[in-house]
Order: C-alpha cells, then sequence, then structure tokens
C-alpha cells in the first residue's frame, strides 16, 4: 500500500508511531496529484513548495516531541470559498479572478493548529451555486459529473489526491459529490463549525464540513475544528467533543428511522436497494427499524429555494450590477431571479423553516437518527440537464440531486453520507444519516459500526 491510499486515521497512526514521516506522506499525494489531476481537475492551485515546507516542519516537531495530535503532518485540500492568507480564493469564478485573502479562515488557522499540510485549493461549482461542478471530472468515470459544489475536494479525496478534504454544504453540496464519488461526507449541526472567512452562498444554509475516507476520519476533522467563533454570528459555544466513534458495532438501543414517504419516492431502483440492504446491516448491528412520516415534503423544494436563492443575491448585489457578464449564465441566471422574489416569499420560507424545525424536532424524539438515500441516483453524464423517472416524471438535474439533501439545511440538522455500494455502471451509491442537532457523535457511531462489516473501500478507479 501506498502512503496516498492511508485513510486518515491509518496515517495519523503510522506517523504518530514514527512509521511513517509527514515528508514521505505528502510527497505519495503530490506524486499522486501529478498523475490523476490532468484527468480529474480536482484543483484550482495545487501550492506544492508550501506543502513540502509544511510538511518537512510537521517532521521536525514530531521528532522534537512536539506532536499536535492526529492532524499533524496530514495533507489536506480546501474547497476554493475558505480563506487561506496570501492566497487566491476564487470561488472558481472569473468575478474572483484578482482575489487575494488577507488572513486565515477560521477552519484554516485551525488546520494550521493542528498541523494539516495545505496542499491546495479545490475547485468549486462558481460560488458554490450548483450541484455539479462542470470543471471536474467524476473519480469513477470521467464521463460523468462529479457532484457539487464540494466536486473537487470529493474527487481528491476519492482519487487519492487529499488525505482528506474541507468543504462547505448549503444544499448538499459535501454530502451529493461525496455520494457521487465514493466517499463520507458530513454537514455538521448548523453553527458548530465556524463560517468566519468562507465565501457564503446563503447565510441561513452554508456549512462547512469534512470529506473524508471514513466515518472515523471524519470525527478526527471535526474535533479539530468544532468551536465557537464569535466572528460568526451562527457560531455555537459548545463545550470541547472529541467526537472519534468507540470501537465494535454493537447498535443495540438505537432506533433508526426508515421514511415512509419522500425519501424512497423518485429514487432509482439500483440506488434504493443498495440503501435499504446498508438499513437492513444496521438492524443486524442491533438496532431498532422505525417507520417515520417525513414531515411537510410538499414545502421542502420550495422552502430551500426561497431562502437559498435571495440571500445568494443579497451576497452578489454589487458585483451582479458591476460585472454581470463575468459569471457564468447558469449561475447569473440564477443570481437575477432572486431580485424577483419578495420580501413575502422570504418571509414565508422562513415560517415554514420554523415550522419543518419543529416537526423535525418530534420526529428526532421518537427516534435517534433517519437513514435515508443521499441522492436519488448516481453520477449522471456530463452534460445531462434532466433525469426521467418510471412514471415518466422528468426532473432536472439539480432538483434531483438536492431533493433529498436539502431537509438538512433547512433544519440545522448534521447529516452524514456514506458510502454502500455500486449501481450495475460501477458508480458509488449513498446513504445519509440525519439525526438531532449537536448529535455527530450518534452518526458517526453508526456510521463507524456499519463499515467495520464491510470490506475496506479502496480508491476510485480514477483515470
Amino acid at each position: 500500500m501506498q502512503p496516498y491510499e492511508l485513510t486518515l486515521a491509518e496515517a495519523a497512526d503510522a506517523i504518530r508511531t514514527r512509521h511513517l514521516s509527514p515528508v514521505e506522506l505528502t510527497e505519495s499525494v503530490l506524486e499522486r496529484i501529478a498523475q490523476k489531476e490532468p484527468h480529474l481537475r480536482a484543483y484550482v492551485t495545487v501550492a506544492a513548495d508550501r506543502a513540502r515546507s509544511a510538511a518537512r516542519d510537521a517532521a521536525r516537531d514530531i521528532a522534537a516531541g512536539h506532536h499536535r495530535g492526529p492532524l499533524h503532518g496530514i495533507p489536506v485540500g480546501l474547497k476554493d470559498l475558505i480563506d487561506v492568507a496570501g492566497s487566491a480564493t476564487t470561488a472558481s469564478s472569473l468575478v474572483r479572478a484578482d482575489h487575494r485573502a488577507r488572513t486565515d479562515s477560521t477552519v484554516a488557522a485551525r488546520l494550521a493548529q493542528a498541523g494539516a499540510v495545505l496542499l491546495g485549493k479545490t475547485h468549486t461549482h462558481e460560488f458554490a451555486y450548483g450541484l455539479t461542478t462542470p470543471q471536474t471530472h467524476n473519480a469513477w468515470d470521467t464521463d460523468r459529473v462529479a457532484g457539487g459544489s464540494s466536486g473537487g475536494s470529493a474527487v481528491a479525496v476519492a482519487a487519492g489526491m487529499a488525505t482528506f478534504a474541507l468543504g462547505t454544504d448549503t444544499g448538499g453540496s459535501i454530502r451529493v459529490p461525496s455520494a457521487l464519488n465514493g466517499v463520507v461526507g458530513l454537514k455538521p449541526t448548523y453553527g458548530l463549525l465556524p463560517r468566519t472567512g468562507v465565501t457564503s452562498l446563503s447565510w441561513s444554509l452554508d456549512h462547512v464540513g469534512p470529506i473524508t475516507r471514513t466515518a472515523e476520519d471524519a470525527a478526527l476533522v471535526l474535533t479539530a475544528l468544532a468551536g465557537h467563533d464569535p466572528r460568526d454570528a451562527a457560531s455555537l459555544s459548545v463545550p470541547a467533543t472529541d467526537y472519534r466513534p468507540r470501537s465494535g458495532t454493537d447498535l443495540a438501543g438505537l432506533r433508526i428511522g426508515v421514511p415512509r414517504t419522500y425519501y424512497f419516492d423518485h429514487v432509482d431502483p439500483e440506488t434504493e436497494d443498495a440503501v435499504r440492504r446498508a438499513i437492513e446491516q444496521l438492524h443486524d448491528l442491533g438496532a431498532r427499524l422505525v417507520e417515520v412520516e417525513i414531515p411537510m415534503t410538499r414545502y421542502i423544494q420550495a422552502t430551500q429555494w426561497a431562502l437559498m436563492v435571495p440571500e445568494a443575491t443579497a451576497y452578489h448585489e454589487n458585483t451582479l450590477r458591476t460585472v454581470p457578464d463575468l459569471y457564468q449564465a447558469d449561475v447569473r441566471v440564477l443570481l437575477e431571479a432572486g431580485e424577483l422574489m419578495t420580501a413575502g416569499d422570504y418571509l414565508r420560507a422562513q415560517r415554514s423553516r420554523t415550522l419543518m424545525r419543529r416537526e423535525w424536532a418530534r420526529i428526532l424524539k421518537e427516534v435517534d437518527l433517519v437513514a435515508a438515500p443521499t441522492v436519488p441516483t448516481t453520477a449522471v453524464r456530463a452534460g445531462q440537464e434532466t433525469v426521467t423517472w418510471a412514471d415518466g416524471t422528468v426532473e432536472t438535474v439539480s432538483d434531483a440531486y438536492v431533493r433529498l439533501s436539502s431537509p438538512a439545511n433547512i433544519t440545522g440538522a448534521p447529516s452524514l453520507s456514506l458510502p454502500v455500494g455500486h449501481d450495475s455502471a460501477g458508480l458509488p451509491i449513498g446513504m445519509q444519516l440525519l439525526g438531532r442537532p449537536l448529535e455527530e457523535s450518534v452518526l458517526l457511531r453508526a456510521g463507524h459500526a456499519y463499515e467495520q462489516t464491510r470490506p475496506a473501500s479502496g480508491l476510485a478507479p480514477a483515470a
């Protein structure tokens, strides 16, 4: 096994026990980037010299007995919305072509404090406003979409071009590309990870979170990054928590909600079969399955868009008027549409969100988590605009991908996407676990237990 193939937990253990140097790990990942990046295009920029320097610093610190923890010496990619002092934050847009960050974002500063090695910035759909990330190719089939908007981060992790990465999630943008590329994506509770220094899409829906190869890896990153930041008005004050799941696979006493409505409607049969098998595996580990009704399903899509669109337009108000031609056409249309939405529409969406949160809280008193597909179908071919379901219903690709992930953004509840198999074309299928606010540990425990019952998943067969 090459160092770039190691999970974060495996690499951290090897570095801690001096069986692997941060320099060896970083060089291995950089060589992998040189080999695979031309085909996959996960990165906006790769800061190889900076990464090598940071790896040497980590190696010296560890050799001197100053080991900072499991992220020390571990290579990471950051979605190109996340500020790093002195580096460009382009948001994959010409609008930001000349931008340079003056200070680190809070999460970048915490990664640096933990000793992580920054590899570079990963592609996003322009300003995170899309579900395909067209610049980047799927790690399993380069003719298919990577998913978005954190497509570059997910592909980098799936292909061994980063040991872990950070993304952002406003309607599914961590979980969707994670599901489509066969990796783990965690959207934490709203406000658990600070967003200071992170370019916003929609302030009331935006989350920062990790993309990793395992649930255990996600827990390691979450432990290092969670914590209050007074500069983020939504940031939560919570006690320091070690989110690492305990060993073992016993899920006795865990109540898992299985949706009767919404989450299995208009879902590809192979996706449904794989997710239901995974749910049965959780049952075999001792969990109790409870059927649940998903509330207010007819309002989910309208609420998501009525919150996101006007907030995004407000953020881009100045540049939309001064340099509209620098935006890609799909993003510009959405931003212009936001100017046509009324205050009444926005307030009704806020009221709908309040009701939705209350109803989800009621469900999550009856069960500890809800298990469902992350997305209704696997990665579509690049350029495909719609999905046609068996009953003749036609849905845009973006609407299809966001449909099952957006409830967790509207409610602010944590959601973890796990790979649970492949379809007949060999494309990954994802299952998401949704839980109570601030109960990431429950999701990570269930995800980790499930992973222990499966063969270790290797890297994607990148081009």
